[in-house]
């Protein structure tokens, strides 16, 4: 579903990603952990086409179709999504217009019709209930004065509503109580499927005991440098990240 090839990246002079192989299939659900620096949210950043980055060499395929090309807005509709480690707050656009607005956008990239208004009523009820999102919550200016859960409650609300392809989430623990975090594992959860792939960036192992990782890769100085099922988290928790530059170094 996700391929990347030799993916070499830089912002501005400095090489960020030296040379990234990873192939996720539908179904799947992949982790990528490793330390600060090393190339994580760049990664995900260069796959949903951030034009900050410069691929230098290597490609990206989504469904064997090479996007490389294609703007970050052109990979969304092909059904890449990405939620952010810092979602930017929009004064005065209700969370319920702003995904009306995205799956309008999405539908007409397509050539369809914008979703009938009903459709779109019963669609928002059906997601929000599964994600246990309060009614009041959708009318609220998007992000304004939310939580770092809430943040991250409507970023998983969005792609439940979107429903991607390849869900790429940076950091999507970041900030999060348990209880917070037990809420949007549980949204990925539901929303994983045969038809879909899910890509997870994480400092921590502790978001993994909420969603299982079929592989976990661990990103070091641009490369991934290993790669295992969801035991290699936990052996990253007991050991450290120094133990796998050590092993990269020798």
């Amino acid at each position: 579903m996700l391929k990347i090839e030799n993916l070499h990246a830089r912002v501005e002079d400095k090489e960020i990603l030296k040379g990234i192989n990873l192939e996720i299939k539908p179904g799947e659900v992949h982790a990528i952990m490793g330390p600060n620096g090393a190339g994580k949210s760049t990664l995900s950043s260069v796959i949903a086409g951030h034009e900050d980055f410069e691929v230098t060499d290597g490609s990206v395929f989504l469904d064997g179709e090479n996007i490389d090309e294609l703007d970050p807005e052109e990979r969304a509709h092909k059904g890449i999504f990405l939620s952010f480690q810092y979602p930017v707050e929009i004064p005065g656009v209700s969370v319920t217009n702003f995904i009306k607005a995205a799956i309008n956008a999405n539908r007409k990239a397509k050539g369809l019709e914008d979703m009938p208004a009903n459709e779109m009523l019963k669609l928002i009820k059906e997601k929000s209930s599964m994600l246990e999102i309060d009614r009041k919550f959708l009318s609220r200016s998007l992000n304004e004065g939310f939580s770092g859960g809430e943040k991250k409650r409507n970023e998983i609300f969005q792609m439940a509503m979107l429903e991607p392809k390849v869900a790429i989430l940076d950091e999507t623990d970041s900030g999060l109580d348990i209880d917070a975090l037990r809420i949007v594992a549980n949204g990925v959860n539901k929303l994983k499927s045969k038809d879909n792939a899910v890509l997870v960036i994480t400092h921590y192992q502790r978001l993994l005991d909420y969603i299982v990782p079929d592989f976990v890769h661990v990103l070091y100085n641009g490369k991934i440098v290993k790669s295992g099922t969801k035991e290699l988290a936990l052996e990253l928790e007991e050991k450290g990240y120094d133990w796998i530059k050590q092993e990269a170094n020798k």
